[in-house]
C-alpha cells in the first residue's frame, strides 16, 4: 500500500485540531505546521502523535508549500483544521492511491454555515484538489484562496470532504473582515480603479448571485444569512480599496 502524508497548517486551532487529526488517523504520517499558536494547538497535536513544526507565516500558499516540503509519503493529502474526513471518504482515498489511475484527486466539499450543511448558495459541490502524488503538485501563492495545481491527470472522488468553517455568526463576521482586507490588497496590487459606488454595486450583485442565481433560498435562513455576509464582504473589499486609494492620493 502506498504511504500517505497528511499535511495541516494551523494557528490557534485548539478547538479543531484533535478531530481533524483523528479523521486522518489512517495516514502514515500527519504533519502540522504551526505559525505561532497562543492556545493549546501544538500540545494537542503532539498528544495525537502528529509531527509538529513551526514556520513563520508569510502567506497561505507559502505555508502550505512548506508543509508539503516536509512530507515523505508517496502521496500527500492536504486538509484544513476545520475539515474532517469521513470513514467513507477515507476508504475512497485509500482505494484511489492503490489504483493510482491519476496523479491527483478532487473531491466535493460539503460546508456548514451556522449549523446547516449548505448544498446550494454556490457552496456545493465545491470540488477541491486535496490528494496527489508527492512531487506532482504545489500550491499557488495568491493572497486570497491559494489552491494546489497538479502537473498530471486529475480524477474526481464522490464522497465529500466535510467542512465546518462557520459555526457562529461572529466567525462569519471575523472571516469577512479578514478576507475583505486581503481581497482589497489584491485589487490595489493589480492597480484596479475603484470608485465609491463600486462597493454598492458589487455587493448588491453578490447578494443576488448567492441568494437567487445560486439558489441560496433553498438553504433556509442560513442561506439568507450567507448571502448577506457575502454581500458585506464584497462591499467592504471595494470600500477598503477605495479608501486606500484616497490615502495614497
Amino acid at each position: 500500500m502506498p504511504r500517505l502524508s497528511a499535511i495541516i497548517i494551523a494557528k490557534n486551532e485548539a478547538s479543531n485540531i484533535a478531530e481533524c487529526l483523528d479523521s486522518v488517523a489512517f495516514a502514515d504520517e500527519r504533519i502540522v505546521v504551526d505559525s505561532g499558536s497562543e492556545d493549546d494547538t501544538v500540545a494537542i497535536a503532539k498528544g495525537k502523535g502528529a509531527q509538529v513544526s513551526f514556520n513563520a507565516f508569510t502567506g497561505f500558499g507559502k505555508q502550505f508549500n512548506h508543509a508539503l516540503s516536509l512530507a515523505k509519503g508517496d502521496w500527500v493529502f492536504s486538509i484544513d483544521a476545520d475539515e474532517r474526513v469521513s470513514p467513507a471518504l477515507a476508504a475512497q482515498l485509500q482505494q484511489a492511491m492503490q489504483d493510482g489511475k491519476a496523479d491527483g484527486y478532487e473531491m466535493p466539499r460539503l460546508s456548514s454555515f451556522c449549523g446547516r450543511q449548505m448544498r446550494h448558495s454556490g457552496w456545493y459541490p465545491d470540488y477541491v484538489l486535496r490528494l496527489w502524488r508527492r512531487g506532482r503538485a504545489r500550491w499557488t501563492e495568491d493572497l486570497v484562496h491559494p489552491r494546489p495545481v497538479c502537473d498530471g491527470p486529475v480524477a474526481r472522488l464522490t464522497e465529500p470532504l466535510l467542512h465546518y468553517p462557520v459555526e457562529r455568526i461572529e466567525q462569519a463576521l471575523k472571516r469577512m473582515d479578514h478576507y475583505s482586507t486581503l481581497a482589497a490588497d489584491m485589487l490595489i496590487a493589480k492597480g484596479k480603479r475603484v470608485s465609491f459606488m463600486s462597493g454598492f454595486m458589487h455587493g448588491f450583485w453578490t447578494f443576488i448571485r448567492t441568494y437567487i442565481l445560486r439558489a441560496g433560498f433553498l438553504d433556509g435562513r442560513q442561506g439568507f444569512l450567507l448571502a448577506v455576509a457575502n454581500a458585506e464582504g464584497t462591499y467592504y473589499k471595494y470600500m477598503k480599496a477605495w479608501l486606500a486609494g484616497r490615502r495614497r492620493g
